[in-house]
């Protein structure tokens, strides 16, 4: 028997699914719960190995504040499109990522962070020396800091 290979409208689906979900700062338990099926289902939407039903993509829309058209593709994002910002986005870490981020406040370190990400991403042999980057950054951030609080 042939494995079945998710369609990818499922997939950005689920993945939209997911980005709201987290968004919200809700579990795959919590949302389970709320639509009435177990968390492994809903584990199973997300990765678009099952397919959502009218009834319960309805149920998902009303319990995560957004409409069905929102849980489907805009016409930007194809679901083939690897490069889409909601599949970017859909990643288990990326989120956590992308929060963190944008708590930083130091254009500098977030800069540095960002190469750091490039270069590993790409592999490149600079890799040890861009780890540095973010280390002096945080260095001066720190410097900058203990200069400026009166003793």
């Amino acid at each position: 028997m042939l494995a079945r290979t998710p369609d990818p409208l499922d997939v950005m689906v689920g993945a939209r699914i997911r980005i709201f979900r987290t968004q919200r700062g809700m579990s795959q338990s919590a949302l389970a719960e709320k639509i009435g099926v177990a968390f492994q289902q809903v584990q199973k939407y997300e990765k678009g190995a099952n397919r959502v039903g009218a009834s319960r993509l309805s149920r998902i829309a009303a319990v995560l504040g957004v409409s069905i058209g929102e849980l489907f593709d805009s016409s930007e994002d194809r679901p083939g499109d690897s490069k889409s910002p909601f599949r970017l986005l859909a990643g288990r870490d990326a989120m956590r990522v992308l929060t963190a981020f944008s708590r930083m406040s130091d254009p500098r370190l977030r800069r540095a962070i960002a190469h750091l990400v490039e270069t590993v991403a790409d592999q490149q042999p600079t890799v040890i020396t861009s780890i540095a980057l973010p280390a002096a950054a945080i260095r001066r951030e720190r410097r900058r800091k203990a200069s400026a609080t009166p003793l």
